[in-house]
């Protein structure tokens, strides 16, 4: 009889080493650390953070986990504040699927409990790829956006087992901790709908910390309810329908985070295609103001997160901007660059800018919605006012699995989100001191290097 899912992923976690880990994987794994430490420093002077920071540090933990950025809480609000900082610019890595995903939000928990269990760097590096690999394969196998949930609920889930990987968790307390994480972290799909708020950058934080607080629990010896996914008030039952989960990387299969994405620009991953036609044509089209209209053909997931809704030809919030395909398309063509300044105040008041992005219009296409989500092919047509039409189409962009950053472009993104804040010096110790991961001891040596 074939063991139910939550068994079977508590098992594969139990017998994952890293010695298992190829050094591609290796490699790819550091590479993901630098990119999500580089994404944090960049939001730390953003208001949620500043709200988190003052919420975690009235708390503290037995053995207390440090924060990005400098002072110390429990692990739970450690994995949240951290973990908004790696997700709230919108511009750590990303995976699409028949669920997309930012699968290194797994990154904020596996740094925090790393920290209490008194983990190595090859232990991070293991936690990682299993947090990863137990993300997106749930991502492969069934969707929740199209039944109104958000993908952070099977990030509750990858963060519960990772965390027991850490902890050094048998199959029995992690089946446990996967069930406990499993049946009380279902998150709507309204945190991506419409004007988006703070909340946006939080809700993979709060799954994460949710699986944490699991995982503890059943260390401690709580149990949890039983099977999760199959039974008959599960998760197949009443979230996504019934779904097969069979391969997981080893033994020959490859591991998921090689399949996953840097973003090159800070913008929600379907629009980074966009981005790059646009700037890839602008050379022709010359100042924005030639510019008669601009139509984007694209894919049907596209439309529905980052294409419909009206606030986003007008976002008024930083959240919606870079959750919006005319705004991010529009933006490239007047700025020639998309830089966090993009999404400045500044810029999202600037009437010739709205302008321009009133003049996008954005349209489903079947035959690209068949290439995605292996690719996510954006065609641009731009309409000058002496007549003349350009074209573009991207499906790979910068940074994509399928033409991917070098390390040169992911230590270049690093330093310049991270050097002004803290200077070359302490830079180069970080990027020193990620490369050499494996070698690492003690995880808050690591942390502590982005104390202010």
């Amino acid at each position: 009889m074939t063991l139910p899912l939550a068994n079977r992923l508590a098992e594969y976690a139990h017998r994952l080493r890293f010695e298992d880990l190829p050094a591609p994987v290796v490699h790819e794994t550091k590479r993901r650390f630098i990119d999500s430490f580089a994404t944090a420093v960049g939001a730390m002077d953003a208001h949620a953070h500043a709200i988190v920071r003052r919420c975690a540090l009235r708390h503290q933990g037995q053995p207390p986990a440090n924060l990005l950025g400098g002072g110390q809480s429990s692990v739970e609000w450690a994995t949240f504040v951290n973990g908004l900082l790696i997700r709230y610019l919108d511009y750590n890595d990303t995976y699409l699927s028949l669920e997309p995903a930012h699968p290194s939000d797994n990154l904020a928990p596996v740094l925090a409990v790393g920290q209490i269990a008194n983990a190595t760097g090859r232990d991070l590096i293991t936690a990682a790829v299993l947090a990863y690999e137990v993300q997106c394969r749930l991502c492969d196998a069934a969707s929740l956006r199209k039944h109104g949930f958000d993908h952070v609920f099977y990030g509750a889930i990858s963060s519960a087992v990772a965390a027991g990987k850490l902890l050094h968790l048998d199959p029995v307390p992690l089946t446990h901790a996967i069930g406990l994480a499993g049946v009380c972290n279902v998150a709507l799909r309204q945190t991506r709908a419409g004007e988006l708020s703070e909340w946006k950058g939080c809700a993979f934080a709060n799954a994460a910390r949710n699986g944490v607080f699991a995982t503890l629990l059943a260390a401690d010896g709580l149990s949890g309810p039983a099977p999760i996914f199959e039974g008959d008030l599960g998760i197949m039952k009443l979230l996504v329908g019934p779904f097969e989960l069979n391969t997981l990387g080893g033994n020959g299969q490859p591991f998921m985070i090689s399949a996953t994405y840097i973003k090159f620009w800070p913008a929600e991953y379907h629009s980074q295609s966009a981005i790059d036609a646009a700037l890839q044509l602008r050379q022709e089209i010359g100042a924005s103001s030639n510019i008669a209209s601009v139509d984007i053909h694209t894919f049907d997931a596209a439309v529905d997160i980052i294409g419909k809704d009206p606030e986003k030809w007008r976002p008024k919030t930083r959240e919606t901007a870079d959750h919006s395909l005319p705004y991010c398309t529009a933006v490239a063509l007047a700025d020639g660059d998309v830089t966090m300044a993009s999404f400045s105040n500044e810029r999202l008041a600037d009437q010739a800018l709205l302008d321009l992005t009133g003049k996008v219009k954005i349209h489903r296409d079947a035959g690209l919605s068949a290439r995605y989500p292996r690719g996510i092919p954006n065609r641009l047509t731009v309409t000058l006012h002496d007549g003349r039409q350009l074209v573009k189409e991207v499906e790979f962009p910068r940074g994509h699995a399928h033409n991917p950053m070098t390390d040169t472009e992911v230590e270049h993104k690093f330093r310049t989100m991270v050097e002004p804040r803290y200077g070359k010096q302490r830079a180069d110790q970080m990027l020193a001191r990620c490369w050499d991961l494996d070698k690492l001891t003690n995880v808050a040596d690591l942390i502590r290097l982005f104390d202010q």
